[in-house]
């Protein structure tokens, strides 16, 4: 090659930097010339260079996508858990059963859906309870015989479900383990009897289809007379609140239990909503962190059992 500084791009020719161009050579090696239009570029020693790429603007444009997919990601979580929460709070919301109170009907492990539009809306229709307001809106009072979750009253927090027994102006009694309601023994039928081993050991149990004054009938458990709550003061319930009892009879803290240890009357405001279905079951010993109990522990003659 020349020592020209035009034949090699240098600073003979200021329109080209050689530091940031390069020329495309030919397949012999050398560098080919321009021709162009010009007759007199066939003597032209102008090498031909090739045109930069406008790399940093492809960057710029990957990184734009890149941001744009992760936005609308964020975005579609958040409307996932909006919609997700809004069902909750209006429409339905599923609870795990935690003891045995509400046998036979209901056991421990069992996967219920709660209707929350049964009763209306309180605070403690909105997890965790904030106090946006008092009372509830679009409230009705439950039916006599119906299952329902509510906030224990003695911390507004806590999860229970029992059956709603009395209702407000009602007089609630237990005599020699037979239910009274303003002055009226309960109708009840023995459906079966058998033993049962709890935690206090073997025990004989009766169950009995009881039959509310409204005719709402449900299965009940006892273990016969002599427990602590067979024979209980006369309850009156006052306006606005409900009397609830555990199917379980001799094996429930229930409103038959002063609220500063048990469960007293409740509130209208601290119903959350009506029990309607049991979805699944697993029996207690499924682990969340046991695959295979998931399985082993399933009771499928329970799944989409329709609650009395």
């Amino acid at each position: 090659m020349s020592d020209d500084p035009k034949a090699n791009g240098g600073a003979g020719n200021p329109a080209i930097d050689p530091t940031e161009q390069r020329p495309i050579w030919s397949d012999d090696g050398d560098a080919p010339f321009d021709m162009g239009d010009d007759p007199e570029a066939l003597d032209s020693d102008k090498p031909i260079y090739a045109t930069p790429r406008p790399k940093k603007a492809k960057r710029v444009k990957k990184e734009k996508s890149e941001t744009n997919e992760t936005v609308e990601i964020i975005k579609t979580v958040v409307f996932a858990l909006l919609i997700a929460f809004v069902l909750r709070v209006l429409l339905f919301q599923p609870f795990t059963i935690p003891s045995a109170s509400m046998e036979p009907n209901l056991y421990e492990g069992d996967y219920i859906v709660v209707s929350k539009w049964s009763y209306g809306y309180s605070k403690h229709s909105i997890p965790f309870s904030p106090p946006l307001f008092d009372g509830r809106i679009l409230g009705k009072d439950p039916t006599r015989g119906d299952i329902v979750v509510f906030k224990l009253p003695r911390d507004n927090k806590t999860d229970y479900i029992k059956r709603v027994i009395g209702l407000p102006g009602d007089k609630v009694q237990m005599i020699a383990n037979k239910l009274y309601i303003n002055g009226a023994p309960v109708k009840d039928v023995i459906v079966s009897r058998a033993e049962m081993a709890d935690m206090f050991g073997p025990r004989p149990v009766t169950q009995l289809r009881e039959t509310l004054p409204n005719d709402k009938s449900f299965m009940i458990q006892d273990f016969g007379p002599g427990g602590d709550l067979d024979d209980t003061p006369v309850y009156e319930v006052p306006a606005g609140h409900f009397f609830m009892m555990g199917d379980n009879r001799d094996n429930s803290i229930d409103s038959r239990v002063e609220m500063s240890s048990g469960v007293g009357m409740v509130p209208a405001e601290n119903l959350v909503g009506k029990a309607e279905i049991i979805m699944f079951s697993w029996s207690p010993g499924a682990s969340l962190f046991n695959p295979v109990s998931w399985f082993a522990n399933l009771r499928p003659s329970r799944f989409f059992k329709i609650l009395d």
